[in-house]
């Protein structure tokens, strides 16, 4: 089946008022529990609206088809988890490095781990979808937000901050993908975490300042 094209996909309006966004998040809830229970295929319209309790004139006040409902569903989806990445990097700004990847790695595995059954059928549902500016913008605005961080690390030295960004990047969030795509248990995925911490902690060592910085220095140094 062909991919929704980008102009098919832009909702007809964005609730202004608080009734509004209620109705939307009605909308938006139904579409996901429709979307776990049955798949990007049978979901329909008529389906997500008598499920979120709204009438289908209503729901096509906001999405004209199902392809525009799940496409913005899956920009919420990842403007949510864009600033949850994006606050925990203002936390952990001039921490050592290490403390750094960890954090991230924790806050992306819990934020995809959180609705498992959601984070799967949002994966198949792009199938059908023109995602691209979406995926593009989510990586512009988390890039920014994770290489300032690591830029900040008080015990290391980057010289290519965009690049060692980008490695993390693509082995952070491609091995939790995979871990969806291949259906791992809990147990597997909680072991692939582990050295997952463990292997991008190895590789930023290499940058590590070959002085302790001020205020790390061991007692009596």
């Amino acid at each position: 089946m062909p991919r929704a094209d980008a102009t098919s996909l832009k909702p007809r309006k964005a609730p202004a008022q608080s009734r509004s966004r209620v109705t939307v998040d009605a909308i938006f809830e139904a579409t996901i529990q429709v979307l776990i229970r049955d798949g990007m295929k049978m979901l329909t319209t008529t389906r997500v609206a008598e499920r979120a309790g709204v009438s289908v004139g209503t729901m096509y006040q906001y999405f004209p088809n199902k392809q525009a409902l799940v496409h913005a569903l899956n920009e919420r989806y990842l403007t949510r988890l864009a600033e949850r990445i994006e606050s925990i990097c203002q936390a952990q700004a001039g921490k050592p490095v290490d403390r750094m990847v960890e954090a991230l790695i924790e806050t992306y595995w819990q934020a995809k781990n959180e609705r498992e059954d959601l984070t799967r059928a949002l994966y198949r549902s792009v199938a059908e979808l023109d995602t691209d500016k979406l995926v593009h913008a989510f990586a512009a605005r988390v890039d920014d937000a994770t290489e300032k961080m690591f830029a900040s690390a008080r015990d290391t030295e980057l010289k290519d901050v965009a690049t060692t960004n980008l490695t993390l990047a693509t082995v952070i969030y491609g091995a939790v993908r995979n871990i969806f795509e291949r259906d791992l248990s809990r147990l597997e995925a909680e072991g692939i975490k582990q050295n997952l911490i463990l292997m991008c902690r190895a590789y930023l060592a290499g940058f590590a300042r070959t002085e302790n910085p001020p205020g790390d220095r061991a007692p009596g140094a």
